[in-house]
Formats: C-alpha cells, structure tokens, sequence
C-alpha cells in the first residue's frame, strides 16, 4: 500500500486488485483527518498493515469507514490494527462481514466525530450498491466510491480490453455496471444534484485518476443523459 498526500487533511491509501487472468484494478482508500486531529479511514484497504506506521504518524485513527456493499474487504484487518476505531457502515452490510464489529450505521446524517469536516450525499436508487459519497470541505473535493471510474492506465491489453467493455476506459463517468445497478435513475439523479449543491472543484475516485480540475463540470457531464 503507498500512502499519497492528496490535499489539506486528506489522503490516498492505495493498492492494486489483481484479478484471475491478469485483469488488475487501482484501488484508492482514503484517509481524512478529524478536527482532533485523528483519522477517519475510508475504504481502509487490505495491505492497511504496510502502511501503518506512515499513518500513525498523521493522528490515531478514529473511524474506519465502508462507504459501500462492495468496499469492506479491508475491514477486518484494518479492526484488528486498530480495534479501537469506531467501524461504520452501509444497511445491509452486517449480514456481509459478520466477523467485524460494526458500531455506527453510516446515514445521510454526518456524526460529530466529522461533522465539520466531511457531508455525506446517500446515492439513491442503487440498492446492491448503496453508496454513500461525501465532500471534504477543506480541500473542496468530492470523495466517490464506484460510482463513477476514471481509469486512463493499464498495465496489459486484457485490462484495457475489459475497462471498455466495462464502459470505463479512459473516461470519468458510471461504469456500465454501475449503470445496470441504477434500478431508480431519477433517485439516483437526485443524489448528482445534491453533489452539485455542494462547494467543490476536484473529484476523487476509488479507481482511477483523480479529476484534479472542472470536477463540476465532469459531473454534471457524466450523468447528463439521467
């Protein structure tokens, strides 16, 4: 896992999902830094452990964080590093990993523990998906999980070849799989329009690219035809 600055009081944790066959993925976990001055971890990756003295020395970390159904993999070690975080989650998700101990369920309603820090915007109309974007006011950037890919790189032509299949080569937008998840597209329209509601310039991806300039204009591009 390499750990990347990514602005004020916000960083990446990343690491690369390989696949049977050599289909590989990025995958970028988040760290936010609380106002007393711990950590939030969003999407806490599987190689957490690599990274962990690197983290420590940002703030104790406070909240571990499953933004979605499908980003919970690196729950359990990451508890086991740090079990006294509290653990949030997406409904549903605790019929998924009922080995991890969740303690808060993870609403539209920002805890105080960020409160000041992060707003939440809950992505309707995706039920296998739920998920649950946010927009870190310090660093004015919108925080996505799947539903939109920016991917640009690949490491083989059998990544490249499933990325278009996928919808989702070198283009920021939903994924056709993330599309085939819309089962309520004006909810989901809704959820866009309360991002946009929101004050920010960049957007920030679990895969792929981070939109590092016009992330408004992006938006609203990506999810024109809703």
């Amino acid at each position: 896992m390499q750990l990347h600055a990514l602005g004020e009081g916000l960083w990446s944790l990343e690491q690369t999902l390989r696949f049977p066959g050599g289909v590989t993925l990025p995958l970028r976990g988040l760290a936010v830094r609380l106002a007393d001055g711990g950590l939030a971890l969003i999407s806490p990756p599987s190689q957490l452990a690599q990274g962990r003295s690197g983290l420590e020395t940002l703030g104790p970390v406070r909240a571990l964080v499953a933004p979605n159904l499908f980003h919970h993999l690196g729950l359990p070690a990451a508890q086991r590093l740090f079990p006294e975080a509290r653990v949030f989650r997406r409904p549903g998700l605790d019929a998924k990993r009922k080995e991890v101990r969740f303690t808060d369920l993870l609403t539209e309603q920002p805890p105080e523990l960020w409160a000041d820090v992060l707003a939440h915007v809950e992505v309707g109309g995706m039920p296998r998906v739920q998920e649950m974007a946010f927009v870190h006011g310090p660093s004015r950037t919108l925080l996505l999980t799947d539903l939109c890919f920016n991917v640009h790189r690949a490491p083989n032509r059998l990544t490249r070849f499933f990325m278009r299949l996928n919808g989702a080569w070198e283009r920021f937008g939903p994924s056709r799989i993330a599309r085939g998840a819309m089962k309520d597209r004006a909810a989901v329209r809704a959820a866009v329009d309360r991002m946009l509601a929101h004050d920010f310039e960049r957007i920030v991806v679990a895969h792929g690219d981070v939109v590092e300039t016009g992330g408004r204009a992006a938006l609203e591009r990506a999810f024109a035809s809703l």
